[in-house]
């Protein structure tokens, strides 16, 4: 877990913009980290969010698990922040696999829970999951293939970001993330997912915890950016626009803040090193904008 604390920016426009009453703790998607050699799966993010009040904590969960796994891991990494902070709640943000890792922790423990935001999240399945699961059959050698090869990428993940420790599940992490994983899943935790196919959830739930998201609807934003390429052909496998890896009806959860940026899938978190679209807001803006909306509301 990285930690960034809060700072004070005495004399500037922006003193305490971002300073919200709990914790922020951001929340890594699949085959993601907290930072590996100096470079942060939320990049310029953490630092931007602290330079202007907020405290911020980068969890380390599973780089490949299921939802539940993962959430269970964000559970003791949450109880450890409230104990070392003093806090009685967090607000969790997280990307990706992120999104359902951090509303099983709202949903099992809401009363360590201010708010979940979903950036990109894989709230309702990804197409693209479901044709990769499709194009393995159970059990095959092709299967193996592909789980050894996740697995060792998962590995190094894990181990140049310090959490060798924690275990990898290609196959769980994958079954999470297809529609019949994320249907299985959303039975079991249903805070803040809308009802209806694109609609919105709750805003705030009996449970007591807000619920927001926002995404993207667009893959190739920047010719300077080398994982364009690849996030353009796999949003070829959705029927609906999408950010590359997540449709954007499926992203939706609790209030939605906005599912249409110009933003693919790594431009939700200010990757590759902050390259994204010209015209298009700067993620990291969206971020402190989302941390001021807590703020102001006492959260």
């Amino acid at each position: 877990m990285s930690v960034f604390a809060g700072s004070s920016t005495s004399g500037t426009s922006t003193t305490g913009y971002t300073q919200t009453k709990y914790p922020i703790v951001l929340v890594h998607g699949l085959f993601g980290f907290d930072r590996i050699l100096g470079v942060d799966y939320f990049h310029a993010i953490p630092q931007a969010l602290t330079r202007s009040g907020a405290k911020v904590f980068v969890a380390q969960v599973s780089a490949t698990n299921s939802s539940e796994a993962r959430g269970e891991q964000l559970l003791q990494q949450v109880r450890w922040i409230r104990a070392v902070t003093g806090a009685q709640k967090v607000n969790l943000i997280g990307h990706s696999h992120g999104s359902p890792t951090a509303r099983y922790v709202a949903s099992v423990a809401p009363h360590y829970v201010a708010s979940v935001a979903s950036v990109g999240g894989v709230n309702k399945g990804s197409e693209f999951a479901d044709v990769v699961r499709k194009a393995f059959a159970p059990n095959s050698a092709g299967e193996a293939l592909a789980v050894s090869a996740a697995r060792a990428l998962s590995g190094l993940i894990s181990a140049l970001s310090g959490g060798s420790h924690l275990p990898q599940d290609p196959l769980a992490s994958l079954h999470s993330l297809t529609t019949k994983g994320s249907r299985a899943f959303n039975a079991k935790y249903p805070e803040g997912i809308p009802t209806s196919r694109c609609g919105e959830g709750r805003y705030r739930e009996a449970n007591g915890v807000y619920y927001y998201s926002w995404s993207g609807t667009s893959t190739a934003t920047n010719i300077l950016d080398i994982t364009d390429p690849a996030l353009f052909v796999t949003g070829l496998f959705f029927s609906e626009p999408n950010d590359g890896l997540v449709g954007r009806c499926a992203t939706h959860l609790g209030r939605v803040i906005r599912s249409n940026y110009r933003m693919n899938h790594l431009d939700e978190v200010n990757q590759f090193f902050g390259l994204h679209h010209l015209f298009e807001t700067d993620p990291v803006t969206i971020f402190r904008q989302h941390a001021n909306r807590l703020k102001r509301q006492g959260l």
